[in-house]
């Protein structure tokens, strides 16, 4: 039975079952251009917003610190430092990869937000926050986000 407000009781029907959902994704012009670039030239591209100098990744054409029109687009780094990370081991529907894998939100050099992504080439164990890590381009770009491999730890970081 379940309590609802009010202290009544509902009885309460569980139906166990997979969900799969398959859907389409417009990009739309900013994201078109950032896929775009990421295949086409190996770049990273965000937007800085003039008003409070944010630069926005993946790139949108309003703030989110301000809500300002943002339209200048800028190149950033494909390298960057490892903010938080989590060490996936099971399977779940949607993931990027098979487990075991790292997933991590880096701040790429010049951004002012965090770039999902995975982590490559590094033992778990050694996984770090703080960690400087490095872009990893797939030989054969489609314009998504798998445009990059992984990202790995950057050599001598001492």
């Amino acid at each position: 039975m379940l309590e609802v407000a009010g202290g009544s009781e509902e009885p309460v029907e569980v139906v166990e079952g997979d969900l799969d959902i398959e859907y389409r994704y417009a990009y739309g012009e900013y994201y078109d251009r950032f896929y775009r670039e990421m295949r086409d030239n190996r770049r990273i591209m965000g937007v800085a917003c003039a008003r409070c100098r944010c630069v926005l990744l993946p790139p949108r054409p309003y703030c989110g610190f301000c809500y300002e029109p943002v339209d200048r687009w800028v190149e950033l780094a494909d390298e960057g430092t490892v903010q938080t990370f989590t060490n996936v081991q099971l399977p779940f529907p949607g993931q990027p990869t098979e487990p075991p894998y790292i997933y991590a939100f880096i701040m790429l050099d010049g951004a002012a937000v965090q770039f999902p992504h995975l982590l490559g080439e590094v033992d778990p164990a050694r996984a770090r926050v703080g960690m400087r890590v490095k872009a990893v381009w797939a030989e054969n770009r489609k314009g998504t986000l798998h445009d990059i491999k992984y990202f790995r730890p950057v050599e001598n970081e001492g």
